[in-house]
């Protein structure tokens, strides 16, 4: 089985390499090559596995050796965050955008096609969401990255149905806790609260305690692209888009879970200045229902308390700080 993963080096990406490393197969099969790509690679175990590739996603040459000895499986993780892609728009829509579909018209195979796991965005479905969600909520994206999100799962449906890829696609929510430094992800307030408050640091929280968003773990991200990968048996006419489930909580909460993990005393160290169009449009989520993704068996974290265990990779149990 050989197996590659764009966007290796990332948050997501290099999770879910190590994962794959360590449980050693995928789809009932043993994992021969696992090749990485990535503008930069670094810090991977020595694994005779591993297959290294440095260089953009951009260069369809790069793609094609990448590709040139056959490919089983594909999670195509690489992008330019929301925010840096509405700031730069050419940069978004050449990675975002033009390289997904180079990749994915490179993978194309009638005769065995590869599978495909992509990682969408719930910016698909932009600022304006009904009072309650489920699955069958309307995509109107508002920011570019959103957009081209959107283009790309239809282009991953619509190979699905010629049969020439085996696509799915999974609209991730705020992925936590990401690594505290500059990202060009404007949802990124949701890791920084995380570790501000479990390393007792003070925090300038840019929305309200009442601020609502869909939150997921990376661990939890990375079993859900892994059973996506797994899904057996998808006929050619299936719909091939997952809204994933996902952890429907408040600023408040996520505090309040983090207060009992750390204690009660790390509470004043965070203060609030609330920015309200970037509350609009990335702390204003209701409730969302998504039973089709359970039945498929994706999953959120469970509690406001294994999310925070999960996020900042805490032990099952930790003695309360005083």
């Amino acid at each position: 089985m050989r197996v590659l993963i764009t966007g290796a080096n990332g948050f997501v990406g290099r999770q879910l390499a190590l994962q794959l490393l360590s449980q050693g197969s995928v789809r009932g099969c043993p994992i021969d090559s696992l090749l990485l790509l990535d503008t930069q690679l670094g810090g991977f175990p020595d694994d005779p596995r591993l297959r290294l590739y440095s260089g953009s996603v951009t260069d369809a040459a790069l793609i094609r050796r990448v590709l040139a000895d056959g490919v089983d499986i594909v999670f195509h993780l690489v992008s330019i965050p929301g925010g840096a892609a509405e700031h730069d728009y050419s940069l978004g829509y050449q990675v975002n955008l033009l390289a997904s579909l180079e990749l994915l018209d490179q993978l194309r195979n009638k005769c065995c096609p590869p599978v495909l796991v992509y990682a969408s965005s719930v910016a698909v479905y932009g600022a304006i969401l009904p009072a309650r969600m489920d699955e069958t909520a309307i995509a109107q994206p508002q920011l570019s990255y959103g957009a081209h999100k959107l283009m790309v799962e239809t282009a991953l449906c619509d190979l699905a149905r010629r049969g020439e890829v085996d696509g799915r696609a999974l609209r991730l929510p705020g992925i936590v806790a990401r690594p505290w430094q500059p990202n060009g992800l404007r949802s990124a307030f949701m890791s920084d609260l995380l570790h501000a408050f479990a390393d007792g640091q003070t925090y300038c929280c840019p929305v309200s305690p009442e601020a609502t968003a869909w939150w997921m773990s990376a661990k939890c991200c990375v079993n859900n692209l892994i059973q996506a990968a797994e899904l057996e048996g998808l006929a050619q006419d299936t719909e091939r888009v997952w809204q994933l489930p996902v952890l429907h909580l408040s600023i408040a909460q996520v505090i309040d879970a983090l207060a009992a993990r750390f204690g009660e005393v790390r509470r004043s160290l965070i203060n609030f200045a609330p920015d309200s169009d970037l509350q609009a449009l990335f702390a204003a989520h209701p409730p969302l229902k998504t039973p089709r993704a359970r039945a498929a068996g994706f999953n959120h974290d469970g509690n406001a308390a294994a999310l925070v265990r999960n996020a900042l990779n805490l032990p099952a149990k930790q003695r309360r700080a005083p």
